[in-house]
């Protein structure tokens, strides 16, 4: 379920033509960072996912609402909590 999460980063980057590699070029950070949250085996902090946004060229409001609808898909589940005991 957690790459459902992380699929719109991915998607933006191939519309953008670029490789994991020149993505982490224009970051100045390891291919292994863009694999890793394009994996969802790390979160991206806000300042990091601006900057992301602006490496692909691509609004960062627009990413953070598909992102959003991903999580919407997950919601359900972690939605539901246990009755209060009184």
């Amino acid at each position: 379920m957690k790459t459902i999460y992380a699929k719109p980063y991915k998607e933006s980057r191939k519309d953008a033509g670029l490789t994991q590699q020149a993505l982490a070029d224009r970051l100045g950070c390891p291919q292994s960072f863009v694999a890793k949250y394009e994996k969802a085996e790390r979160r991206l902090d806000v300042l990091e996912y601006l900057r992301v946004a602006m490496a692909i060229g691509i609004d960062p409001c627009k990413l953070l609402k598909e992102a959003a609808m991903s999580l919407e898909v997950m919601q359900p589940a972690r939605i539901q909590r246990k009755p209060r005991k009184p």
